[in-house]
């Protein structure tokens, strides 16, 4: 019971990582990257692409293996658990296919950018790649909630054990206390 609490514990803390970066660059940035110049879009997503691209390659992975652990642990019993991070793992997958699909291909496209060539619908790609920051932002919010519900939804009820104590001696986990 212990390795499964360590185990859900481990992956909310992961997605929430990986929620936590896409979350901080939506709230923070790119709502508002439509009001940047080109010169300041194309070095701030340099840099983003540049201070992002590694840890995330290895952090979202990460959380999606300790979540696929923990459904193995949790496998036995079925419970809401169990369905709460299945939710959860298929919402994380969503914005992985998002990242790979969508915004990976877009940000090896600014990469060969400079302000001096940017494209004559720059701001037509930035607006694909927000909408679907966007999208994969609010499927990671979701994953972390999904996940959290999972750890805290009521177990299947055990029958209390009864100890035999001495008389008139309330004992712990005796049924009549």
């Amino acid at each position: 019971m212990k390795i499964r609490v360590a185990a859900q514990a481990t992956t909310i803390i992961l997605f929430s990582l990986v929620m936590g970066v896409f979350w901080g660059t939506w709230f923070s940035l790119s709502r508002t990257m439509d009001q940047l110049s080109g010169e300041t879009f194309v070095a701030v997503g340099h840099q983003m692409i540049q201070n992002l691209g590694v840890p995330m390659a290895v952090l979202l992975p990460l959380a999606l293996l300790s979540a696929l652990v923990t459904l193995v642990l949790l496998w036995p019993d079925r419970t809401a658990a169990w369905w709460w991070l299945a939710a959860g793992f298929v919402l994380m997958v969503a914005a992985l296919v998002i990242t790979l699909a969508v915004e990976v291909p877009i940000d090896n496209q600014i990469q060969g950018w400079t302000a001096a060539t940017l494209p004559g619908d720059w701001r037509s790609v930035q607006s694909r790649w927000e909408l679907w920051h966007t999208a994969r932002t609010f499927a990671s919010i979701a994953a972390v909630v999904a996940a959290t519900i999972s750890a805290t939804v009521a177990r299947p009820s055990q029958p209390p054990t009864t100890q035999v104590g001495p008389p008139g001696r309330v004992v712990a986990g005796d049924p009549s206390a």
